[in-house]
């Protein structure tokens, strides 16, 4: 028998649920490239990225993934034989640095603990002993979904000052812009990034890059710029230079909907939203961890990420519990990866989803538990329900 049929959930760390608004909106002809509709289009996404990333600085748009943008802050701003500094927290910074390897760039990674954020103290330390000047950029992420680390940028931003550092702060807010707060100018951030498929619920196929001041400086003598992802040549005066070529009309439409939908909600109440959904699936888990097999994999609460969280199986294989939400219940669930492949699951709460999506994407967990035979404690749906209570 099966429970599936109806509205499936994908509670994935992305790509993340699309809107019905978001899939109307793209619903549409294609339209003149060089006037029009598409220009204003265009010049609300680049207003509304400063709006999501709470900075003045140049924003732009790829018809890429998020890898692409990795690629754009890179060759944007720094040159060939230049060091980046790489803080692990998980997988996807390490990604990032084995991008820079691949135009010439040294990567030196600043080994971190996959159970525990960035240690800020140790970023001021390394960069202290860099007499030389050879860092010219530090590459972190805000959050890593392989990890479910969310890193504090304000205070690795005052780390990297206390140690009258001057390489820029790079940040990848892949997985978190849209669901918990980020303050590119007042913490200093020089570029940031993100995707279109996560928190800003809008089809995979765009990245985001926004540059500060530093970084636009650094601009100017980065010796690694490409025709594609240069930001002088999408400077220009005319509109498909912002896109290097034909802008991705659809896509744009779709995620102009989308700021529309953050918007409407507001920012601060979207970050709100994220921060109740994560912390009730934080205590169904350690309900489920009391006596049984399952822990979280961030240890300290306060580096826990709200917009996905990683759950550990203690040996026991998590792929028939996945399997059975997925194929009775129609909840897709992450399996986890890197490091962590085959030890766990990841539980996506980002974007899209409500009170309703996550009670009802735990509630299929816990049932799956008990079929599976997973040791685990019970009561982790009502631990949830009871935090979402006193939390209202």
């Amino acid at each position: 028998m099966t429970l599936r049929n109806g509205k499936e959930f994908l509670m994935i760390p992305g790509p993340t649920n699309v809107p019905d608004e978001v899939l109307r909106a793209m619903h549409r002809p294609a339209v003149d490239i060089y006037e029009g509709p598409l220009i204003e289009t265009t010049e609300m996404c680049l207003r509304g990225l400063q709006k999501l990333f709470r900075s003045s600085g140049k924003p732009y748009i790829y018809a890429a993934n998020g890898h692409g943008a990795w690629d754009a802050a890179l060759s944007n701003t720094l040159s060939r034989g230049d060091k980046v500094l790489v803080l692990e927290s998980g997988r996807f910074a390490l990604a990032w640095g084995e991008a820079a390897g691949i135009p010439g760039l040294q990567m030196e990674v600043l080994q971190g603990d996959w159970r525990k954020a960035v240690d800020p103290d140790a970023v001021a330390a390394r960069l202290r002993r860099d007499d030389a000047g050879d860092i010219k950029a530090v590459l972190v992420v805000q959050v890593d979904t392989a990890s479910g680390a969310w890193n504090d940028i304000a205070a690795i931003r005052k780390a990297m000052d206390a140690a009258g550092h001057n390489a820029l702060l790079m940040v990848d807010t892949i997985a978190s812009l849209g669901c918990i707060p980020f303050e590119m100018d007042a913490w200093g951030v020089d570029v940031a990034l993100t995707g279109s498929q996560k928190g800003l619920m809008t089809p995979p196929g765009l990245s985001f890059v926004i540059a500060g001041p530093r970084a636009v400086e650094a601009h100017k003598t980065a010796d690694l710029r490409t025709n594609y992802m240069d930001w002088t040549f999408r400077d220009g005066p005319e509109h498909y230079q912002k896109y290097c070529g034909t802008p991705p009309e659809h896509l744009l439409f779709g995620f102009r909907a989308a700021l529309e939908m953050i918007e409407a909600e507001g920012l601060e109440n979207v970050w709100h939203r994220h921060a109740l959904l994560a912390e009730a699936t934080r205590r169904a888990v350690g309900a489920w961890g009391q006596g049984g097999a399952l822990e979280l994999n961030i240890l300290d609460p306060l580096a826990s990420s709200n917009s996905v969280t990683v759950v550990r199986f203690g040996g026991h294989d998590p792929a028939p519990l996945r399997q059975f939400t997925r194929e009775t219940c129609g909840v897709t669930i992450g399996g986890t990866i890197g490091a962590l492949s085959g030890q766990g699951i990841r539980i996506g709460h980002m974007g899209h989803v409500n009170a309703v999506m996550t009670l009802g994407t735990l509630s299929a967990i816990e049932l799956g538990l008990n079929k599976t035979g997973i040791p685990h404690g019970r009561g982790g749906v009502q631990a949830a329900l009871d935090y979402l209570g006193s939390a209202l």
